[in-house]
């Protein structure tokens, strides 16, 4: 997608939403969605289907924890169409609070994080409409001391690395 004030009214669309989630503003928040509006974090299966399902995920789940105070937002690209976003990205920070939508039952570990996120939007007259989150909770839970990588396809903060540079060598297999 090309035309610029529909890119501008997506971004300012979701902008406010992010905007109402760090700031850890419940009533905002929800004021930016939908009437029937549903989230899903894929890894986890966290999140609320419906007004009410989706206010009780905010509040016991996100607002106020939503990530610790040093996180880090570094988007890859994000893509457009009339009723829809999709952002990729690397979040970075160090887990230093609790984060129930991502690691539930989890206490902080004081870890530095870095992962890589996928984020589709939906958008319907003006508003979120949904949120469908995937991350590699594999790689994270390295990252945490969760999971012991040996003998096992996985990389930690590797993976946000190599989608900033694709040039670094595939740890699996030896082209040469």
């Amino acid at each position: 997608m090309t035309d610029p004030a529909l890119i501008e009214k997506l971004d300012a669309i979701f902008g406010a939403h992010m905007d109402a989630e760090l700031a850890g503003d419940l009533d905002k928040t929800l004021a930016t969605m939908s009437p029937n509006p549903h989230i899903v974090n894929v890894p986890t299966m966290v999140g609320g289907q419906g007004p009410g399902a989706v206010r009780t995920f905010y509040s016991k789940r996100l607002v106020g924890q939503f990530f610790p105070p040093d996180v880090k937002f570094e988007t890859i690209s994000r893509t457009y169409s009339e009723e829809q976003l999709v952002d990729e990205l690397v979040i970075s920070f160090t887990h230093t609070t609790t984060i129930d939508w991502m690691l539930p039952g989890i206490k902080p570990t004081g870890k530095f994080v870095e992962v890589v996120f996928v984020v589709i939007v939906g958008i319907d007259e003006g508003k979120v409409s949904y949120e469908h989150i995937m991350w590699d909770q594999a790689n994270v839970l390295v990252q945490i001391g969760l999971l012991d990588p040996a003998g096992l396809p996985v990389s930690g903060a590797g993976a946000a690395a190599k989608l900033r540079n694709p040039a670094i060598p595939d740890p699996f297999f030896n082209e040469g």
